[in-house]
């Protein structure tokens, strides 16, 4: 099999030296870049070839290569040429950094060795070098000239270091291959319904589909995934596998998933990555780029700690990575980025795909059958996604900045001038809703003259901020200023999909592009990969997720049963109890009394979780006041990791200190957390999980209601559905355990909810009365103790 290498990524890995560049965020997007391609190379004249296809077979360590690449343009003459090669950037020319530059002539360089190599009349080559500033299209031209000599040699000095690089990656694609082939299922069998899931997800990464997976806990759903997707790797079907989760918790049980198959032989890397703003040192975050020791010189360091560290290690987490940043005196960040194109599964955060401001260059820009998606905790991306897709800007936050920069109007005239355009549009845009004395609204209109007047903001603002020295105020602007381009990045998406809202909170406006549904986003980014497996504990119904998370017709659909005995959780649904918003004060009485009944029934650990942090207040407050000697606790706002692992350790000890924990539903401890065997045996749930009435979720009710007729399902049942799901699934987390579940809402019974149970609720029971309810709990339970005494 012929391998391909661009010339561009060949150019582009060999040739990188000095520091680290770290410059403003690029407004010159994929759509801007061809468009200026397309119209300069229109305006040349007859004799010019644009996307001139160039390539040569070589052989590196035995091994063929095709070397290849269109060049933007290329005219031909007897025996000469010229070879231009278009550049876009927001970058003045002058400013570019001499290490960019050398990247810019060295990918024309190629280019002329191999139109040389194909036309041995052509002696030499004119290198034309045309850099276009976006987005005011300035253009700068540059020459140069090369002989067939020269520029052989320097292609050949590119094969020469691309070779030992090379003999590095064979190396490890071997091990990979060898390994990966030979690997065995980690256990000694599998779970039911695990070789099920197991297959389907390899039939995914064959026939290049999507497959949108239930496993509930305890199905062994990270391994059921991972372990697939790497015999595929094994042979050959794919390269990279793409581990994406929302929490870091889940990231640990893909990690431990991986050591498990090392532990049994598999030897391939696997790396962890970790946001930016966690695993920078914390002697970077006061420094300037040009201080900072971790950035200057950066690529003359970077290729030794690359080997360095692939020889010596298969798992690259966190602290492997700090370890080997530190021994080299590398950004950790931008280090782990650049480790990552030689691992072979990516485990981090959803952003690193689907976020459109953030999302990876190096692998999302173009598609690649190669990369395999696995995307766990499916559920959590639907807000997510619309939250990445959505975007505002305020004009408090542009006040400040007009503040800072008005201390020097004499200098500033010139972005004082598009700042104060832009607070015009501010006050254009609110002044309908002042007049009519309203504080929101929301339109399909695009706001084009406002996206414009943030566009000639950036397009000052960014030589303004080049020329500023470091310190607080520059911080406030630039926080506005990527603010801006954020903004114009997400208006590049704005369709029939989205609303613009505009609000109103005394003096400051907000304009807030809000996508109501990405579905089309996520499914043309699942496209760049090979294939894809979304997978939940808690993914029902199918229909409505698949649709929401960018189905299409050809996805395959999977939902495992659970893998423990029904006999051994009872769910309770209390009929009598209301909790409906203007119900809720007289419904504590019942809710307090019913959480007592589920204590006295039996001794141990309960967590009873509620839809609002008021109405959890008040039951908490309720419940403690009438059962003072009951040990309690609550979860509050804001807190942080020790917080919260104190509030998990509370559960440790159930036969010295039986603890009833209060929660949010729909928050830290209603999923992901681990209550094994006996620290947790009841859950209560209060209520149906509906969020809030707010415009926001109105407005995707309304998009949906005129989509599909399921409005108030999309918007508002389904979602407060899974928190319910998800608070239900801290119950039963191994064979062994036991409990109750109680839902404490009328709701409960109505079959637009028992219609969408899972199978293993379906013989929930319904308790009419308190007195009901003490019989359910007490039968159980008795029950439970006569098998154990069998």
């Amino acid at each position: 099999m012929v391998n391909k290498v661009g010339v561009r990524d060949l150019v582009e890995f060999l040739l990188r030296s000095g520091d680290l560049n770290s410059s403003l965020s690029s407004l010159n997007t994929a759509q801007a870049g061809t468009r200026i391609h397309h119209k300069l190379q229109k305006n040349r004249t007859k004799d010019y070839q644009k996307e001139y296809y160039l390539e040569k077979a070589v052989q590196v360590n035995h091994n063929d290569f095709l070397v290849h690449g269109r060049a933007d343009g290329v005219i031909l003459n007897d025996d000469s040429a010229v070879i231009e090669e278009i550049k876009t950037s927001d970058i003045e020319f002058q400013d570019i950094p001499e290490n960019k530059m050398i990247l810019y002539w060295g990918q024309v360089k190629a280019y002329a060795y191999l139109l040389m190599n194909e036309n041995p009349a052509i002696k030499t080559v004119t290198m034309r070098l045309t850099y276009v500033q976006t987005p005011e299209e300035e253009t700068t031209q540059k020459e140069q000239s090369i002989t067939f000599t020269d520029a052989e040699s320097f292609f050949n000095n590119l094969i020469k270091e691309f070779s030992e690089w090379l003999k590095l990656k064979d190396q490890l694609d071997e091990e990979k291959h060898t390994t990966a082939q030979k690997l065995q299922f980690p256990f000694k069998e599998y779970r039911d319904g695990q070789h099920e899931l197991a297959a389907a997800v390899y039939k995914t990464v064959v026939t290049h589909r999507h497959l949108f997976a239930e496993a509930p806990t305890g199905t062994g759903k990270t391994i059921s995934t991972l372990f697939p997707t790497i015999k595929a790797m094994g042979n050959d079907l794919i390269s990279k596998v793409f581990y994406l989760t929302a929490k870091q918790s889940t990231r640990r049980v893909a990690e431990d998933a991986i050591r498990l198959m090392s532990d049994k032989g598999l030897r391939l890397r696997s790396i962890t990555l970790t946001a930016k703003d966690q695993i920078m040192f914390k002697e970077e975050r006061d420094q300037a780029p040009e201080d900072n020791p971790y950035m200057i010189g950066y690529y003359d360091r970077l290729k030794p700690a690359l080997k360095d560290l692939l020889r010596h290690n298969y798992q690259i987490t966190r602290d492997v990575i700090e370890k080997y940043a530190k021994k080299y005196t590398l950004d950790p960040f931008e280090f782990s980025l650049d480790l990552s194109l030689f691992c072979d599964v990516i485990i981090g955060d959803y952003n690193y795909l689907f976020d459109p401001q953030v999302h990876l260059q190096r692998f999302f820009e173009v598609q690649d059958y190669r990369n395999f998606y696995l995307i766990d905790e499916a559920h959590n991306l639907v807000d997510r996604s619309r939250e990445m897709y959505s975007t505002e800007l305020s004009s408090s936050s542009l006040a400040d900045v007009i503040k800072i920069i008005s201390r020097d109007r004499e200098s500033n005239k010139k972005v004082l001038t598009k700042l104060r355009s832009l607070k015009r549009q501010f006050n254009a845009v609110a002044k309908p809703l002042r007049d009519d004395h309203v504080f929101e609204t929301a339109t399909d209109d695009p706001l084009d003259k406002f996206t414009k007047a943030v566009t000639n903001l950036v397009k000052v603002m960014r030589k303004w901020i080049a020329k500023q020295d470091d310190g607080d105020d520059l911080d406030v602007v630039l926080d506005f200023f990527f603010q801006c381009t954020g903004y114009l990045k997400i208006s590049e998406y704005f369709g029939p999909n989205y609303k613009v809202r505009i609000l109103l909170d005394g003096k400051n406006v907000t304009v807030r592009l809000f996508c109501m549904d990405p579905s089309h986003d996520l499914a043309e980014t699942l496209n760049l990969g090979g294939g894809a497996v979304l997978f939940s504990a808690t993914l029902s119904p199918m229909d409505y997720y698949a649709k929401v998370l960018g189905d299409e017709p050809d996805s395959l659909k999977y939902e495992l049963p659970s893998p423990f005995p029904p006999e051994n959780q009872s769910i309770i649904v209390t009929s009598y109890i209301n909790t409906t918003f203007r119900n809720r004060d007289q419904s504590i009485a019942k809710i307090v009394a019913t959480i007592n009944q589920m204590v006295t029934a039996k001794k141990g650990n309960y967590l009873i979780f509620a839809p609002s942090g008021l109405y959890l207040e008040k039951i908490y407050a309720e419940f403690t006041k009438q059962h003072p000697t009951i040990h309690t606790i609550k979860q509050e706002s804001g807190m942080d990791d020790q917080a919260r692992s104190r509030f998990i350790h509370q559960f440790d000890h159930p036969d010295d200190q039986p603890t009833v924990g209060f929660a949010l539903l729909g928050g830290i401890f209603s999923e992901g957390i681990d209550l094994v065997g006996d620290k947790l045996i009841g859950v209560g749930i209060v209520g149906v999980g509906l969020p809030g009435l707010n415009s926001e979720t109105n407005l995707i009710r309304d998009y949906f209601d005129a989509e599909n007729g399921h409005g108030f399902e999309y918007a508002y049942q389904l979602p407060g559905l899974n928190h319910v799901f998800q608070a239900a699934g801290r119950l039963i987390r191994g064979k062994h355990d036991q409990g109750v579940i109680v839902m404490m809402d009328q709701r409960f019974t109505q079959k637009r909810y028992t219609n969408l149970y899972p199978p293993q609720w379906k013989n929930y029971h319904i308790a009419h009365n308190p007195r009901e309810l003490e019989n359910d709990l007490h039968q159980f339970w008795n029950h439970l103790k006569g098998e154990s005494h069998d």
